[in-house]
């Protein structure tokens, strides 16, 4: 029996081995075992970084100087040694001192902090400005000018529940990749002008050194000018409800040959998949467009099968608002509930996603065929709003 239990061990240690070697650093995200501050693809990043180490390390010279000083008195001047204690008052030499020394330390350590925090807020004269709104759980984004102006998308969480749940194993970005990542050019100032729909965000990028907070009602901004293309990751930084964890920040850095043709590819797709508020849709149609959308916004809180989280998320499958007149239900999806978790979708899905939304859910799951108007076409979210 020993024996078979340290052959099992053995194995144990060697399958542990195994999965730690296989984790790797993540392009544009976290490294294993890493202990620094990430190097970062801007001046301000790299600012950051510089100023992290001067400060450590001059508290660190203050920490063993007082402290070395002060355990050196008390073993050296111990009683036991037949140390008497001096009496002196208001000596003028040592108050100068620990006046004047500690005056010099934080004035050195306040000219380059307030430098690199004057020049993160300067966001003048951009290149090019991107809108981004926090919604829980996903991120916005619009351009305002620039090559891509008036593209805007949602950018949503893509590893799959089944990863989540333990269902499949963990891919190389779990939990760090979206559908849509932001994409912007490289060697241009970029300003990013944040706020939310519900409440508060926090949009962070390490590599590019920057965190600034989303707040309803209120719009801010921060900047960045990358210098370098690929792939950099970041997440909401502002615990902001039940799936914080799950809304990460992907941020494409391309040549401006290529973000010019990739700003160009989206006008395109964004003119040919333009939805048509005023088109009739057969019933099948908004069916199989809102299993789409309800997959895309609504199943982390109300689950594939329509049951809701219990205590926290309610059923849709049997729900008397979804079951009665429609009004009732665009309203809530235009508007949310305030003073829960529903959100308000009226900003962030158009009119077709919305009644194609609704109106798969009165007829999914044992829904069908139960409750009262069981079509609400784009019109009908038109005229509510």
């Amino acid at each position: 029996m020993k024996k078979l239990r340290g052959v099992l061990g053995t194995c144990a240690l060697l399958v542990g081995s195994v999965a730690v070697a296989q984790v790797k650093d993540m392009p544009g995200g976290p490294r294993v075992n890493q202990l620094n501050l990430h190097e970062g693809v801007t001046s301000i990043a790299r600012d950051a970084v510089w100023l992290h180490w001067m400060m450590l390390s001059i508290c660190m010279v203050i920490f063993v100087g007082v402290f070395g000083v002060m355990f050196y008195s008390i073993w050296a001047h111990r009683k036991s040694r037949g140390a008497k204690a001096a009496t002196f008052h208001e000596h003028l030499g040592v108050e100068v001192a620990w006046t004047v020394i500690p005056f010099i330390i934080v004035i050195a350590m306040a000219l380059p902090a307030t430098r690199t925090v004057v020049a993160m807020k300067d966001t003048s004269s951009p290149d090019l400005t991107v809108k981004v709104t926090g919604y829980q759980w996903k991120w916005g984004y619009e351009y305002i000018d620039g090559a891509a102006n008036g593209v805007k998308f949602l950018s949503t969480l893509s590893t799959p529940r089944a990863q989540i749940e333990n269902r499949e194993e963990k891919g190389e970005f779990y939990l760090m990749e979206v559908d849509k990542p932001l994409v912007v050019p490289v060697d241009k100032k970029v300003r990013i002008v944040l706020t939310a729909a519900d409440v508060i965000h926090s949009w962070m990028v390490p590599e590019f050194g920057v965190k600034q907070d989303a707040i309803p009602g209120f719009l801010r901004d921060t900047w960045f000018r990358a210098e370098k293309t690929g792939f950099f990751r970041g997440q909401c930084a502002e615990l902001c409800g039940k799936d914080h964890a799950f809304m990460p920040i992907v941020v494409e850095v391309k040549s401006q040959a290529d973000y010019d043709a990739w700003a160009e590819e989206q006008k395109k797709l964004m003119s040919a998949n333009a939805d048509d508020p005023t088109k009739e849709w057969t019933k099948e149609e908004l069916v199989a467009r809102g299993e789409q959308v309800y997959g895309a916004n609504c199943v982390a809180c109300h689950q594939a099968t329509g049951k809701g989280l219990p205590g926290a998320f309610p059923a849709l499958d049997g729900d008397k608002t979804v079951l009665g007149p429609k009004a009732e239900q665009i309203k809530t999806v235009l508007n949310g509930r305030p003073g829960t978790a529903m959100a308000a979708f009226g900003g962030q899905l158009n009119d077709v996603e919305i009644a194609a939304a609704i109106t798969y859910t009165r007829n999914a799951w044992g829904n069908a065929g139960k409750g009262q108007d069981p079509v609400v076409q784009p019109a009908d979210v038109t005229a509510a709003r």
